[in-house]
């Protein structure tokens, strides 16, 4: 019997917490079920990690893994990151009982630069070995920009056949959106996939005015930029199908995230998606 459990990405709640705190973001989350978060895109405060633990502690809610970078994204930007701020990274994660730490993204000054891209991947898996030792782990997340291929090899695979100690965060819409099954790709990286971010996969409505038929070039880029991001069992994605295999690669959190969620209140969209999830036979996992 799986022991897996379904949760919640916050960077979907962000501006909850600004307006209500992470105490109150928490129990509300707590009232839809859930048992299981990813802190991002929330500023680690004192206060805010402290509010996290006391409504861990309340609601019984594992805090899953929390987000920093390597580095800063871009030159310039000030934000808490592994390299300058590895202590204090730590020290939460301590104080949270939190096992995972991952990181969101490339730096952006690394996009499209192979070697620059090979010397980030070197970096983080020493970082990931310094991690283990105080009890993390660390994972990278994905989008759809780790399946360019380099020499005629993923991005990704390369990061994969270039490190041990590093696991894959793999985000099943970015992976269907590079053009990749998730689920058959989901499968080659087993054992390095603890987490698994649940986001569906839908084709919006083309909603045409008078005037994008006066300039065509309005009209195709609306035809051309209908994918959006779904409430899951709201898209395409065949979700069983990429659970089943992502519990076959060793998968033990499943962390459900909507980038957008069109102008719905994000509690309306992760109740939905909770709710699908429960029809779909996941019931126990919440």
């Amino acid at each position: 019997m799986t022991t897996a459990k379904i949760g919640v990405q916050m960077m979907m709640l962000k501006h909850k917490v600004e307006q209500y705190g992470a105490y109150e973001t928490m129990k509300k989350l707590h009232e839809l079920g859930f048992r299981s978060v990813e802190v991002s895109q929330i500023p680690m405060t004192e206060e805010n990690v402290r509010e996290l633990k006391r409504a861990s502690e309340d609601y019984d809610i594992d805090i899953t893994a929390v987000s920093a970078p390597l580095e800063p994204m871009m030159p310039g930007r000030e934000q808490e990151n592994l390299l300058d701020d590895y202590d204090k990274i730590v020290a939460d994660c301590k104080m949270l009982n939190c096992q995972f730490i991952r990181i969101g993204m490339l730096p952006f000054t690394k996009m499209g630069d192979k070697q620059k891209i090979m010397a980030f991947i070197s970096q983080a898996e020493e970082m990931a070995h310094k991690l283990a030792n105080d009890g993390i782990q660390l994972y990278y997340h994905t989008h759809h920009i780790e399946f360019q291929r380099i020499d005629g090899t993923f991005l990704l695979d390369l990061m994969k056949e270039n490190t041990s100690q590093l696991g894959f965060e793999l985000d099943v819409h970015w992976i269907h959106r590079a053009g990749v099954d998730p689920a058959s790709f989901i499968k080659q990286y087993k054992d390095r996939v603890a987490l698994i971010h649940l986001k569906d996969y839908r084709i919006g409505d083309l909603r045409l005015t008078d005037e994008d038929f006066k300039d065509m070039s309005n009209f195709f880029h609306k035809f051309t930029n209908l994918i959006e991001f779904a409430e899951v069992g709201e898209g395409n994605l065949n979700m069983p199908e990429i659970i089943e295999a992502s519990i076959e690669a060793g998968a033990q959190y499943f962390l459900i995230e909507q980038d957008d969620t069109y102008g719905r209140d994000p509690y309306d969209c992760l109740h939905d998606s909770a709710e699908n999830l429960r029809k779909m036979g996941y019931a126990d996992w919440f």
